[in-house]
């Protein structure tokens, strides 16, 4: 396996409410576009050309990306006039693909962060002879997710709708967004229509004997569809629990970027990423949160996981909790925003104008 696809968009713009003016493809995570940490991990996994199947902002990725020689691939973009769902975009891109019919073809989705042994599954997808290998993960609670069962050999055998009852949970296993697909199960795919994989292409394959075959992998894994969850993922990709060779420096408790200013006191953990040319100010915390860049914490503020965006100010003494402060924003001094509170770009909230806590 030598090329992949990657779907950009679409489910990528449930993140467009992080009130930053950056799409949300393109805002640092670990200090690089995210998109750079999945195009990394698969260049190795041995992947060297990738087609971008984008929609939403499409017109941001090549300027940046390029050609991708810089990440030693060949790129290529496809860009949807009309939404066509996860396997009309796939269809879509299906004459830029060199592989032969037997071949298999990697393909993953944007908003996934997820330390998948990328080889593992292609090398299951060809032990099993399958037509398509799914990378199915463990949850928790799967009620928010659609179900997909297996049997004893790996074989999938049906895709449930999202449970409604604690009798319809017959597996904690779903779909984790990346699949090998055999190039003939690709060219197969109705071309010019809307097309869901989940509910009409793995459904039917089923239907007419195809085999598909899942792969539990239960490392790590995050849909990257909140800002809450995008804040957490960048903080992972910092202290390594969610590996890419694409973050700038080595892992730990932080990430200061060039051109950035601590002051000697100020205390960074949990994975936070301090922007080029941000500062942070004396007395100040920041844990697990991603501050962009030229953004100004004041002195003594308490910021724990939130995005700051860039060139935004936060005032002395003030707290951020589950908060997103867009570009350009300022938070005056002793205010204190809580509980996934998103205060617009270029918004001013004046000293102590927001607080949850009694005035002592």
């Amino acid at each position: 396996m030598t090329e992949a696809i990657l779907l950009v968009g679409g489910k990528g713009t449930r993140l467009r409410p992080l009130t930053v003016r950056t799409p949300k493809p393109m805002v640092p995570a670990a200090g690089v576009p995210f998109l750079s940490h999945q195009l990394a991990r698969a260049r190795a996994a041995g992947v060297d050309h990738v087609v971008l199947a984008t929609s939403y902002l499409a017109e941001v990725f090549e300027p940046y990306f390029g050609d991708g020689s810089d990440l030693g691939l060949h790129l290529e973009y496809v860009t949807e006039t009309d939404p066509l769902g996860t396997g009309g975009a796939i269809r879509n891109v299906a004459s830029r693909l060199r592989s032969g019919p037997d071949e298999p073809v990697l393909i993953f989705n944007g908003d996934i962060l997820t330390g998948l042994d990328i080889r593992a599954l292609v090398d299951t997808h060809t032990t099993a002879g399958a037509d398509v290998t799914l990378h199915l993960t463990r949850v928790e609670d799967p009620r928010a997710f659609g179900l997909v069962p297996t049997d004893g050999d790996g074989r999938v055998t049906a895709f449930l709708e999202k449970p409604q009852t604690p009798e319809e949970i017959v597996t904690d296993q779903i779909n984790a967004g990346a699949y090998v697909f055999a190039r003939s199960v690709i060219d197969s795919i109705p071309e010019g229509r809307p097309v869901s994989v989940e509910r009409e292409t793995f459904p039917g394959l089923l239907e007419a004997g195809a085999h598909l075959h899942g792969m539990v992998d239960s490392t790590y894994w995050l849909d990257l569809g909140t800002p809450r969850a995008f804040v957490r993922g960048s903080a992972d990709l910092v202290l390594g629990r969610a590996p890419s060779p694409a973050v700038p420096g080595a892992c730990g408790d932080r990430l200061v970027l060039d051109g950035a200013e601590v002051a000697p006191d100020a205390k960074l953990t949990g994975g936070t990423v301090i922007g080029a040319g941000a500062r942070v100010g004396a007395g100040a915390s920041v844990d697990g949160s991603t501050v962009l860049e030229g953004a100004v914490i004041g002195e003594g503020a308490r910021i724990t996981d939130s995005l700051v965006g860039a060139r935004a100010v936060v005032g002395p003494r003030t707290l951020l909790h589950d908060a997103v402060v867009g570009d350009g924003a300022t938070v005056g001094a002793d205010n204190e925003l809580r509980d996934g509170v998103r205060v617009w770009c270029d918004t001013h909230i004046p000293a102590a104008g927001i607080r949850f806590s009694s005035d002592q």
